[in-house]
């Protein structure tokens, strides 16, 4: 694999190009921050990436206008979480000296983890047990009312999807989509459920969508944009 830089069109800003044996087409990754990454199969030439790039330029500064406002460190830790989905609200009792672990008592959390570092790192390992339980019955449900078989669902921490389906059928969930409107992250599942059919962005594909989620245009910008809504301290390393 090869990581390079060069320009599509001189009036924008560089987006890297990664050139990756695994690829089978051209893809745009947008990351936190906003930087812009185009995957490349291996033999595509520079003309065909920018003609890629031109033709899917709104998509991508759409991206990265959100992208960089998402993600920003907090210096501490967060005094309370919502989860937008469920409505729930969960206050942290952060307790530094505090014994090490985690556990939730109705809407609080007490975390004791030294310092404010390791305290993110507990919230976002208990971030991802939370969107398991939350996320994971209300995709099966919709699968089943579509008659579409799951036979796995992965809750990931990613930068720059919200969801993703494999070919064997294994359909992977960003955990925070839990702080995301609940007809927001159902035009997600739909969107993933109608690749069982076509595993593609066709025409057909959209037709689809628009069949079970008419309102898919304006859920998608909304999901677009939804990385504004989801707190720095998920994104820290």
């Amino acid at each position: 694999m090869q990581l390079s830089l060069f320009d599509a069109r001189p009036a924008r800003e560089p987006f890297a190009v990664r050139v990756s044996a695994r690829a089978r087409r051209l893809t745009a990754r947008v990351h936190v921050g906003g930087r812009v990454e185009i995957v490349v199969p291996v033999g595509v030439g520079p003309k065909t990436v920018r003609d890629f790039v031109e033709r899917f330029s709104p998509w991508i500064e759409r991206k990265s206008a959100a992208m960089r406002s998402a993600g920003r460190p907090e210096e501490r830790a967060p005094a309370e979480i919502r989860f937008e989905l469920t409505g729930e609200r969960f206050t942290v009792d952060w307790r530094p000296k505090g014994a090490r672990g985690l556990r939730v008592e109705e809407d609080r959390l007490i975390v004791g983890a030294g310092e404010a570092s390791a305290l993110r790192e507990r919230l976002r390992r208990w971030l991802k047990c939370a969107a398991a339980q939350r996320l994971e019955p209300r995709l099966l449900c919709l699968a089943a009312d579509l008659d579409v078989e799951v036979p796995r669902v992965v809750i990931r921490q990613q930068r720059t999807r919200w969801g993703s389906r494999s070919s064997r059928g294994t359909i992977s969930l960003n955990a925070s989509l839990l702080f995301l409107r609940e007809p927001v992250v159902r035009y997600l599942f739909v969107h993933e459920l109608a690749h069982a059919r076509h595993m593609n962005h066709s025409s057909r594909f959209w037709r689809l969508v628009e069949s079970l989620e008419p309102d898919y245009r304006r859920l998608d910008r909304e999901l677009v944009a939804g990385w504004r809504a989801v707190p720095g301290w998920v994104f820290e390393s």
